[in-house]
Formats: C-alpha cells, structure tokens, sequence
C-alpha cells in the first residue's frame, strides 16, 4: 500500500516535473555525464534557467501536462469509489495536490493509464502501464497460483524498460521493492489482508471523538467504550437474534428519490413485460414450450430461427398469459406464486425516479448525473443475443455479448405481489460503437446508439461502470469498471471494514513488450527545454512593508553617496555571490558554476577520457 503511494508520488513527479518531488534535476544530469551515459541529456549550466536541461523522454511538454491535467480535472468517478479527482487538480501550477493513498492506489490502479494515452511516445506510456497493471494485479482479492510466475517475469520486464527510459535517481528503493511483492504474496497470501486502509479510515473515526484537546487519549478511550456498551445493549440485551454468524440478508433495493407516476400502452409496456418474463428462471420452461408451438404452427419458417426469435418475441407475452390461465382452471396445479402474477401483467402506471439503489450500488439517471460531481450513470451489461451477419442471415448464433450505455430513466413496474425495479437505457452501437485498442482499452462512442428495440435491463444484472473522456479523441469515452463492494460490509456499516480496493483492469490484458518496441532517443527534438522546478516561497505582507521602507532609504542614499563606493560595494557583494555558489561544490560542478569552463568542453573530455586544462585566474 504505501509502495504504491511512494510510486505512484515518483512517478507524477517526474513526468509533471513537480517541486520535490521530482526525480529529474541538475544533480540528476550531472550524474549522467559523470557515469558517461545519455550524454545529450546533460544540462547547459551557461544557458538561461528555463532552458538548462534538454527534454527527456520522460518530460512532458507545456501542452501534454496541460492535457494530463485536464483529464483527471474532467474526470466524475461513482460514489464511494474515491476522492473527488476534481478538487485534487491545480490547473495553475499542473499538478495534483493533496493526495491521500486511497487517491494514490486509485490512479496507479486505473485512471492514470487512462490520461496518459495521449503524452510521451509510445515505447515510455507501455512501460508506465505495465508498471500500474501490475498493482493491478497484485491487489487483487483472488489468486491463481499458477500465475504468480508471469507476473514476477512481467514486473522484471517492466523495470527493465523503465530503465531505458527514466533516469537512474527514479530508481529508489520504494521501486526496487515492487520486485519482492509477488513473493511476499507467495508466503503471506493475499495484499489485502495486510494493507492499512481500514486502519487508516477507522483513525478518522477515532478523532471525531476527541471533544478536549488537551486530554485526546481519554477521550477516545471513554466514547469508545460507550459507544460498545451502548451496541451490546441495542443488538444482544434488546434482541432476540442470537450470537454467532450473521445470517444473508437480503440485498438492499430501494428507492433514493421521489416518483413521478406515467401511464405507458404501446410498444415500450410490451418491451419492459418481455424484458421481465425472460429475466424470470420460471418461465424458461415457457419459452421452450412456446418455441415449439411456433414451429408446429409455422412449418415453413421451422428452418428460420430469426424469423420464429421475432415471432416469438411478438407474441409470448399473451401467449404465456393465456396458457397460465389454463393451467390454473385445474384443480391439482403447481404453479408457483411468482408465474401467477408476472404472467397477468404488469399495471400500466408506471413509478419513475431519477435515482435508486440496487444491491447497495447507487445508480442515477444520465440528466441527474450531468448536475453532479459524481457518475452513477453508466452501465454495462453481458447477455446472450442472437447474431445476425446481414439482412438475409436466417441461420444467426447465440453468443455472449457485452453492452455499453448510460441510464436514461428508472422504471418500477407494478405486478401486484412483485415490485421489479428496470433501467432504461440508451446503448452504444456495438458494432460501432465499441471498439478495443491495441493496448486493451476499451472505448465506446455513446453518440453512436444502438439497440433501439431493446432499451430495458433488469436492474439487478447490470453492473455499475463509468466513463472517462479518451484524450486523443474526444468523442470516444473510455469504459472503466469500479470494484465490487463488499456487501455485508456496505449494510453493517463497520468502520474498520474492508475497503473495497478490489478494481477491474483499465486494459483486457497486459500490454507486451513488442507494443513498446520502436526507436526512441533518450533527448526529444522540441523547442522545448525543461524548466529547473522551485518551490514559491510566500511573502508576508509584514515583509513586504519593510522591503519597501528599505528601498525608499536606499533611494534617498544612494543619491548622496558616490560613484566610487557604489563600486566597492558591488566588488563585496559578487564576492560573496562567489562564496555562496562554491559553497559545497567541487571539482567540474565548482568549474562550471564559476563559468570557467563550458558543458560542451566538460562532457567531450569526460567521453573521450581526455585530460582537461583549465587557466585558473
């Protein structure tokens, strides 16, 4: 946990180029030249302070921080999933400010690959994924152990092309140790029975029960002792459960908003009664039934299986309807309750809110979500369809698909006994509309809709995913997936639970080394230079009224004093100016600071080991 925070702080460092916390530096260059390596990276100490070290590979330029920082300030993730990323960004200074390691293990996880695909050359942006995939990957909650070799090979494989790219002061210990975490995963199990995020949250917890700040230690010790008397007395004395394993409750769906009531006829009532009946395990029975009344009753099309999929969607709502009528007008019958009521049909008013939770997952409406600082209003969803590769195809396939889209309104459809909660949606195209890059993204044109005749989901089999603005092409989003919530933990509300850290991968796979293969120079012909990075120093303003009281004083002498003392004086101060630059500097870096000699002279004698003269006054 705290490598990945350590990482994750060096790696945003150097590639903002961020006041210490950078990597890169004039102490950096200069051990390049002296260890003879990368020698155009080495810095012109002659030259202005804005242009003194060359552009690396790992630098980025004015317009790509401007870009990376532009992505995480546009980014809305769901609720609970992290901090809000906008509120991190500094757009003035380009750079991200307050981190905590939640919003640490949150970038290397998933968003920092994401606003990256535009910057750095290609070979540089596969080793910082490969880097953030295998964090990935060893925070995972499950194991095989099987593949815990390739990801040890993988991480090596990384830091590998990670040297080729960054300088050797980016390699400090915290980087070293990512090699010995799979091993650690090897004896001790799973990373996330040892991180300290639940620790960490419950110490919040712990400071909200300070009241007296000069005794804090008793204070938290007496409410929490009261706190646990007063839950012994609520959940053991004054319940009937009995101590032991909680049992399943059932998952929580609820509503979050008011309704407003509409009354739906037509072709959408037939589509959500449709959507319902082949979401109920029940009725799968039914369905075969019902396919095979359609080809005794249609001989001619029993070879055409799209024809009869369309016809039976047509019809099987009424179908169904009558045939469960029949079944009931005898006396000995099993039909069960669930059959009873969804086969009469649903009431055709309808409850609609713009927010509700689904298995302690909040979702929203997309008009909802565009007024809020957060995203609940992507979905995603895998269902068996029927593939058709034209017009003409009478023979399509079943396979297994996976939808993109956002929430365009919540339904709660009234069957009497049953209460059914569904999402309509608006969903990407498939065919194009979603594509996958060669780095595993995958992207999804929302503009592009698709679908159309079948817009409604079950609220329980979706799952809750966000999208983030693909930098290189603004009309495609990249799809994330947020982690899987612990759901007893959600509902008993334990402070010190587990975080649920568990993220999806921002790729399908692992991006190869090939993917970075190409030349790369280490020096990147641009206009640009780096600029050396300082920390502002803040003024007071008490300072400032000195500073000008002290200028009108030496305005006023220096029009009674002379020429030749103006002189002397200057004389003393550039001797101690020299003082102060040799101070703690030897050998070439004392040479260059006097300007005695060039970086050009310094590095060619160094390369060509060749003795170096120097007239020293």
């Amino acid at each position: 946990m705290h490598i990945e925070k350590n990482v994750c702080d060096s790696l945003l460092g150097t590639l903002l180029n961020v006041p210490g916390k950078t990597k890169d530096g004039i102490k950096a260059r200069l051990d390049l030249v002296e260890m003879g390596i990368r020698t155009e990276l080495a810095p012109n100490l002659d030259g202005p302070k804005k242009t003194r070290l060359p552009l690396a590979s790992w630098n980025l330029t004015l317009d790509e921080k401007k870009s990376v920082c532009g992505c995480f300030y546009c980014m809305k993730v769901p609720q609970n999933y992290s901090s809000n990323v906008h509120n991190l960004v500094s757009m003035d200074d380009l750079r991200l400010n307050g981190m905590k390691s939640h919003d640490c293990h949150v970038l290397m996880q998933q968003l920092l690959p994401v606003a990256l695909r535009a910057v750095l050359d290609k070979p540089v942006r596969v080793a910082v994924i490969r880097l953030c995939l295998f964090f990935t990957e060893i925070c995972s909650k499950s194991f095989e152990v099987s593949k815990l070799p390739k990801i040890q090979s993988d991480i090596v494989e990384t830091l590998c092309l990670l040297e080729k790219y960054f300088p050797p002061s980016f390699f400090d210990i915290m980087v070293h140790l990512t090699i010995h975490l799979v091993r650690e995963i090897e004896l001790c199990g799973p990373v996330f029975y040892r991180w300290m995020f639940p620790f960490e949250r419950y110490m919040k917890v712990c400071k909200g029960y300070v009241r007296n700040r000069a005794q804090p230690e008793g204070c938290i010790a007496e409410n929490y002792i009261a706190e646990e008397a007063v839950e012994f007395l609520a959940e053991r004395l004054l319940s009937d459960k009995t101590i032991g394993i909680p049992k399943q409750r059932s998952k929580d769906c609820r509503r979050t908003s008011g309704a407003k009531i509409s009354s739906i006829y037509g072709g959408e009532f037939k589509q959500v009664h449709l959507c319902v009946l082949q979401n109920t395990e029940e009725f799968s029975s039914y369905f075969l039934e019902h396919m095979e009344y359609l080809k005794a009753t249609f001989p001619t099309f029993k070879k055409n299986k799209k024809w009869l999929k369309d016809e039976q969607n047509k019809t099987f709502a009424d179908w169904v309807k009558k045939r469960v009528e029949e079944q009931l007008m005898i006396p000995e019958n099993n039909i069960s309750e669930t059959v009873r009521w969804i086969a009469a049909g649903p009431c055709h008013e309808v409850a609609k809110f713009s927010n509700y939770i689904v298995d302690g997952v909040q979702f929203y409406t997309k008009l909802l979500d565009d007024v809020r600082a957060c995203q609940n209003s992507g979905v995603y969803l895998e269902a068996d369809t029927m593939v058709v590769a034209s017009a003409r195809d009478k023979n399509p396939k079943v396979c297994k698909l996976s939808f993109y889209g956002v929430v365009d309104e919540i339904w709660e459809m009234d069957y009497t006994r049953f209460m059914f909660p569904l999402f309509k949606c608006d969903w990407a195209e498939s065919s194009k509309g979603v594509k996958v890059d060669d780095l595993g993204f995958t992207l999804v044109n929302l503009n592009r809709k698709g679908h159309l005749k079948d817009k409604f989901a079950i609220a329980t089999s979706v799952h809750q995913i966000f999208y983030v603005q693909d930098p290189i092409d603004p009309m495609w989003s990249v799809a994330l997936r947020g982690p899987q919530r612990d759901y007893d933990d959600l509902v008993y509300g334990e402070e010190a639970g587990d975080t649920p850290c568990d993220h999806q991968s921002c790729t399908d796979r692992m991006p190869s080394v090939e993917n970075g293969e190409g030349e790369i120079s280490y020096i990147m012909v641009r206009s640009e230079a780096v600029s050396t990075p300082t920390k502002k120093k803040k003024k007071s303003k008490s300072l400032e009224v000195r500073k000008s009281k002290c200028s009108k004083s030496k305005e006023k002498s220096s029009a009674t004093n002379s020429p030749a003392t103006g002189i002397s004086k200057r004389k003393k101060k550039s001797n101690k100016k020299a003082a102060v630059v040799d101070d703690g500097c030897t050998g070439g870096l004392k040479l260059l600071k006097r300007h005695t000699v060039t970086m050009a002279s310094l590095t060619k004698a160094q390369v060509l080991k060749d003795p170096l003269e120097v007239e020293l006054d």
